[in-house]
């Protein structure tokens, strides 16, 4: 199989993905005028996959970022691969100000995204925010709300929504390839010498004070000294992040939603640790090793683990049908085995035959299709694919794993009263 099948898919799916209608376009022939709030890794990634996928016209007028060193890269990133110089800002507040922007993107540590969210959409913005879409439930509830008043389009940087492999997954499900779905297995598995613990990303030389802005960084955060860790490493930090649960889990929750039609889960239990570089100086506030079963309603179960100490089984998810396991491994091979039922299959199962396709750098197609798909249903052409309520509820199920893990109890959610309880 070739990459072809990937665009293909996505193409075609694109008008049936579970989102709301497409909103009317501002202008489909105007060129759409992009601030990126947040050029550090994953900012300038999307910069370049923006580049790489996206159907013109568009500029990139303006990035954000507290660091000076990240900010120059925004800039050198615009200006090499857009060929335009982008204002900069430092302050994501003066950035919205700007009349001509159009839409945002935010890719800033999670604690951050609540307030930039709400202050862009109050800004007449439309934004393409990383996952999760928030810090809590609560604040996630405020942002859908916010977004459903503004009419403005609302993507969540759950990626594998757009990845043509979980897309078809998500149609063989649909036509009964492994028959019922009851139970799901998800695992997100790495592993690093001790001299490269897990996000310990590496801390500029010339880091300081000076070119760091850490009350911005800090935010709604509680105040603390200025702490070049919890800047550079701030997944490691509860304040800033759910660790696990928001960066690994939330994305395999949230595909096998989408494969599987499902939405928020009925219970979650969820436990685990810091098991590794646990040595004296060691501050991180995250586990590295973590487990959580979910129920749904209507008989359904995710088994999910992650740990950070061995790297031989990857990433994927196992669709466990009665009939047959549709298998995804890091998001670029997908594997169908149908069930033998120890030779004696029903003649519908017998005939199916096993089937392997593999798209090496298909995430990196799925994020281009992502951030593509946003700015077509900016334009009023396509319907989004994890609009602002999908990301609601990938992020749910994260927050979930964190109450349970920090509460050491079962957290209940309530689809009506859209509260949690512990068991």
């Amino acid at each position: 199989m070739s990459e072809d099948f990937s665009r293909r898919n996505f193409v075609k799916s694109a008008g049936t993905a579970l989102a709301p209608a497409v909103l009317a376009a501002q202008n489909v022939n105007s060129e759409l005028q992009l601030a990126w709030i947040g050029t550090g890794s994953r900012g300038n990634y999307l910069l370049e996959m923006l580049y790489k996928g996206s159907v013109q016209p568009f500029k990139v007028a303006a990035t954000c970022d507290t660091f000076t060193g990240n900010l120059a890269k925004g800039k050198d990133r615009v200006q090499t691969m857009g060929g335009n110089t982008p204002k900069t800002y430092n302050d994501y507040r003066e950035l919205l100000l700007d009349k001509s922007i159009d839409a945002v993107v935010i890719a800033t540590p999670e604690h951050l995204h609540h307030s930039m969210a709400i202050a862009a959409l109050k800004a007449g913005k439309h934004i393409y925010v990383e996952k999760p879409l928030s810090h809590t439930i609560e604040e996630g509830a405020e942002v859908v709300k916010a977004a459903e008043k503004s009419g403005k389009v609302v993507q969540v940087g759950t990626q594998n929504r757009s990845n043509s492999l979980y897309i078809k997954a998500k149609e063989m499900v649909a036509q009964g390839m492994v028959g019922d779905v009851h139970y799901v297995r998800a695992f997100w598995y790495r592993n690093s010498l001790p001299d490269n613990p897990a996000w310990r990303y590496t801390i500029p030389g010339d880091a300081n004070e000076q070119n760091t802005d850490w009350a911005k960084f800090l935010g709604p955060a509680p105040k603390r000294a200025f702490h070049k860790g919890r800047y550079y490493q701030w997944r490691l930090y509860w304040d800033y992040s759910g660790g696990i649960s928001t960066d690994l889990l939330v994305h395999q929750t949230d595909v096998t939603n989408f494969v599987c039609g499902r939405t928020v889960p009925h219970s979650c239990v969820a436990s685990g640790g810091i098991y590794r570089w646990a040595d004296a100086s060691d501050d991180r506030e995250v586990p590295d090793t973590f487990s959580a079963i979910y129920e749904y309603p209507d008989k359904f179960h995710i088994n999910y683990s992650c740990y950070f100490g061995n790297v031989r089984y990857g990433y994927g998810e196992q669709f466990l049908g009665n009939e047959g396991t549709i298998e995804v491994l890091n998001r670029q091979i997908l594997t169908f085995t149908p069930e033998t039922f120890g030779g004696k299959a029903p003649p519908h199962v017998a005939a199916r035959k096993e089937m392997k396709i593999e798209l090496p750098g298909n995430d990196n197609n799925a994020v281009q299709a992502h951030v593509r798909n946003w700015l077509e249903a900016i334009r009023g052409k396509e319907k989004l694919v994890a609009p602002v309520q999908i990301g609601q509820q990938a992020a749910i199920s994260g927050h979930m794993a964190t109450l349970s893990f920090k509460n050491k109890r079962m957290v209940i959610w309530d689809d009506k009263t859209q509260k949690h309880r512990f068991a």
